[in-house]
C-alpha cells in the first residue's frame, strides 16, 4: 500500500529547500524542488555533480531532513517522524542500493540479505532464509550464497546488494549511482535487473551519471543548480552526460 488510504503518489516532494552551513554563511543545495512519483514508476535523476541529486535522495529516504518544504512518502510526512519511527519505517518501506555496495564483509551474501529482515521481525527464521535464497535466485547468485562479499566480483556484490534492498518487499527502491563502480557489462546486468523489477510492479528511483542507463529509463528528472530543469517521460534523448 503506497499511502495510508491507498491513494495518491508514492512519493511527494513539495517545495523542498535544503541548506547547509559553511563557515559563517550558508549554501542552499536544493532550491524549491517539487515532483511526484507514482507507484510502479522508474525514474532517473541526472545532473552535474554537486547539484543536489544525492541530497534529494537523502530527503526521500529520511536519511536527512529538508530545511523547508515537505517530503511525503507512503502517505507519511517523514520529516515529522522521530528517528526511531523513521528507522522502523525505512526498514519496512524503502530499499537502498549504494554505489559502494556496503556489504558487511564478515557475513556471507545470504546473511547480508537476511540482516534487514532481522530488524523488522516480519518473517520467521525459516521464512527469512527461504526468502533470501529466492532473492538470490532472482539476481542469479544462488551458487554464491555462502561466499563472503570479498570472494565475489563487484558486479555480483551489487546484485547481492539489490537483493538485500528487496529483502523486506519495500514500496520504494532507491539507488545512488548503482553502476558507478561497475564495468559496462555488469552495469547493463544491473540495469536489466532494475527493468525486471519495474515490470514486476516495483517503484525505482535512481541517481546516475551513466548516460546509457539514463536514456533507457522511462522518466528522467534533471537537476541543475538545485532546481529541476527538466522532467520528461521519454528518457534522456540526446543527453551527452556530465
Amino acid at each position: 500500500m503506497n499511502s495510508e488510504n491507498g491513494k495518491g503518489p508514492l512519493v511527494e516532494v513539495v517545495e523542498v529547500v535544503k541548506s547547509f552551513p559553511v563557515g559563517d554563511s550558508e549554501v542552499t543545495v536544493l532550491k524549491g524542488i517539487s515532483f511526484d512519483i507514482q507507484e510502479g514508476e522508474f525514474v532517473s535523476i541526472v545532473g552535474p555533480s554537486g547539484n543536489g541529486k544525492s541530497t534529494l535522495l537523502n530527503m526521500i529516504t529520511g536519511i536527512d531532513h529538508p530545511t523547508d518544504g515537505q517530503v511525503i512518502v507512503t502517505g507519511l510526512e517523514i520529516q515529522k517522524m522521530s528517528e526511531n519511527k523513521l528507522a522502523a519505517w525505512r526498514g519496512q518501506h524503502v530499499g537502498i542500493v549504494f554505489q559502494f555496495f556496503q556489504m558487511l564483509p564478515s557475513l556471507s551474501l545470504l546473511q547480508n540479505i537476511i540482516l534487514p529482515m532481522d530488524f523488522i521481525k516480519k518473517y520467521s527464521r525459516r521464512e527469512k532464509t527461504e526468502r533470501a535464497m529466492q532473492l538470490l535466485e532472482i539476481v542469479g547468485l544462488t551458487d554464491q550464497a555462502h561466499k563472503l562479499p570479498g570472494m565475489v566480483s563487484g558486479g555480483q556484490q551489487q546484485r547481492a546488494a539489490i537483493a538485500r534492498a528487496l529483502a523486506n518487499d519495500p514500496d520504494l527502491v532507491v539507488a545512488d549511482e548503482p553502476t558507478g563502480n561497475l564495468d559496462t557489462r555488469n552495469a547493463n546486468d544491473v540495469f536489466d535487473l532494475f527493468m525486471r523489477l519495474v515490470d514486476q510492479g516495483k517503484t525505482l528511483l535512481v541517481v546516475t551519471h551513466d548516460k546509457e542507463l539514463a536514456r533507457r529509463v522511462p522518466r528522467t528528472v534533471e537537476i541543475i543548480d538545485g532546481k529541476i530543469t527538466r522532467d520528461e517521460f521519454v528518457g534522456v534523448v540526446g543527453w551527452t552526460g556530465y
